[in-house]
């Protein structure tokens, strides 16, 4: 039982539930981005290109024969490629996030300056002072 309270505890933390949102919004935040890059951002880049579609760039291994029941073998470089676009976009834009998140966020007053304690010879000095003063 001790362990069920523990995982209980674990499970209901404030990190652990706003991690599962984090990738839940990351996971439809992705599918957008996945759309974004494939409809909007790769064809006018294949339009410069001179009609080149990176989806279909592909380094073939191996030629596919139907007759004997081979599939072909090939380095799909353009998915990467896709990739690498999707990610730079997903990168700039959380970077833009977090960057408008900390520029709301209220910067901190600092302390006021609190000044330190005396020391115990401190004070043994301030009082051999104020017992030198009174005698003089």
């Amino acid at each position: 039982m001790a362990i069920i309270k523990e995982f209980k505890e674990f499970a209901m933390r404030g990190n652990v539930v706003d991690l599962a949102v984090g990738v839940i919004i990351g996971a439809a935040f992705g599918k957008i981005v996945t759309s974004l890059v494939a409809d909007v951002i790769m064809p006018p880049i294949g339009f410069i290109t001179g009609g080149v579609d990176f989806a279909d760039k592909k380094i073939v291994l191996k030629e596919a024969d139907p007759a004997h029941k081979i599939l072909e073998n090939a380095i799909h470089y353009g998915n990467f490629i896709n990739a690498i676009i999707q990610f730079l976009i997903v990168a700039f834009c959380i970077f833009m996030m977090v960057k408008a998140i900390n520029s709301l966020k209220k910067e901190e007053e600092p302390a006021p300056a609190v000044d330190p304690e005396p020391t115990k010879e401190e004070i043994l000095l301030t009082e051999i002072r104020d017992l030198l003063a009174k005698k003089a």
